[in-house]
């Protein structure tokens, strides 16, 4: 299991389309990946619960992944929260 902190740097949050590339990036791995923020945690390959976590800019999310790809997951995904601003 391999998780990191990152923070939200889109304008307009993890919202709508930021959520659907987000979602899209993530289900390219085979590892199982959980978006936690507080004490929320949802599949971070669901645009339901993504959707949920309502993440806007400047917020700390915690990206969780758990398989044979975790480590390229995590990295991967928390870069994209930073190259979508």
């Amino acid at each position: 299991m391999v998780e990191t902190k990152g923070v939200i740097k889109i304008p307009i949050g993890l919202h709508a389309r930021p959520a659907v590339i987000f979602i899209q990036k993530a289900s390219e791995f085979t590892s199982n990946i959980k978006l936690i923020k507080d004490e929320f945690e949802v599949d971070g390959k669901s645009i339901m619960g993504v959707m949920s976590l309502a993440l806007g800019h400047g917020e700390e999310v915690t990206i969780r992944a758990e398989g044979e790809d975790e480590q390229e997951a995590v990295e991967t995904l928390i870069k994209l929260l930073e190259e979508l601003a």
